[in-house]
């Protein structure tokens, strides 16, 4: 009997020991490939599917923004591709206004953006998260406005979303070190406060685009470093928001002034931020990998080396890790 129960009980610990060892569920990651011209790597990744296969067992969502779809597509073209998107086991995300010049208030950005969401969604597009493109930098650099009034104005588009598309995610884009760690901090404070006095859910994800090549030069308008980003990464764990952050190659527009960029350029970049913010701990809740430069040319094949699936491929091979 005594040997019996010690076999039992090996087994059920080498039961525990494999289940500890299976790897947990993908994290989230983003792929939204260069727009121009004319949306021609989404082209290729909708048009040859064989060739990115490996690459999308790796993502969850391909994103974009609306114009890219709408702007490029026929209605014929986005109803054979959009529904194709899940049936992939992924998911759309797009990338939105919240307050812009061409839309002062939040209302008016999203009576103006809900017409391009639904045409998607009537196409069978299911959009299951949005990330709003620097409310605050908007209101700030280009409106002139107070941080106040960004507050309430996006605010207002988030309350709309939630009113009329209840089960999308969304979130915040904001710069750094345009802004510093604290101020980003307090605008994350203000907006959720806002959020729960009207009764609205708050934000799902907080995400960072951080030009490093501020880093590289040593801007002193505009200081910041990887160790400050990773301290931001941990005030939004604490705020249990989960922290999203965007990989580009931010060096790309100073290699081109020097005549040294190309596709290559994108591809080293995207990578070198991997190195450098995996170096001070980094590790965020959400990868996102965006090209907004016009580089790399080619969305595809992820077997050729620089194009933006082969990109992807191997930055979710190195760096990114299952939760």
């Amino acid at each position: 009997m005594k040997r019996w129960h010690v076999c039992g009980l090996i087994l059920i610990g080498a039961s525990s020991l494999l289940r500890a060892a299976e790897p947990g569920p993908k994290k989230e990651v983003w792929m939204m490939p260069p727009g121009e011209p004319n949306a021609r790597c989404l082209r290729e990744l909708f048009t040859q599917p064989e060739q990115w296969a490996e690459t999308r067992s790796l993502v969850t969502v391909l994103g974009c923004t609306a114009n890219q779809l709408t702007k490029n597509f026929t209605d014929d073209e986005l109803r054979v591709w959009l529904p194709q998107i899940e049936k992939w086991g992924i998911k759309l995300g797009l990338e939105v206004g919240a307050v812009k010049e061409w839309g002062t208030t939040g209302q008016k950005v999203f009576d103006v953006q809900r017409r391009e969401w639904d045409r998607l969604q009537s196409l069978g597009g299911k959009i299951t998260a949005i990330a709003m493109d620097e409310p605050l930098c908007c209101v700030r650099k280009s409106l002139k406005k107070d941080d106040a009034y960004a507050v309430e104005e996006t605010a207002n588009f988030i309350a709309l979303v939630r009113k009329n598309y209840p089960d999308i995610r969304i979130g915040d884009i904001e710069p750094y070190p345009f802004f510093q760690r604290e101020e980003l901090v307090s605008f994350i404070d203000a907006l959720e406060a806002k959020l729960k006095q009207m009764g609205v859910r708050g934000l799902d994800f907080f995400r960072l685009d951080v030009d490093w090549n501020h880093f590289t030069n040593g801007n002193r308008l505009y200081p910041g470093n990887w160790p400050d980003v990773k301290k931001l990464e941990l005030a939004c764990r604490q705020r249990k928001l989960p922290f999203s952050l965007i990989y580009w190659a931010a060096d790309y527009g100073r290699m081109k002034q020097l005549n040294l960029a190309d596709d290559s350029t994108w591809y080293v970049g995207v990578m070198r931020q991997g190195y450098d913010y995996t170096t001070v701990g980094g590790a965020p809740d959400e990868y996102v990998i965006e090209s907004w430069v016009g580089a790399p040319s080619k969305a595809v094949p992820e077997t050729t080396d620089w194009t933006f699936a082969r990109s992807v491929h191997d930055f979710c091979q190195r760096f990114v890790k299952p939760k």
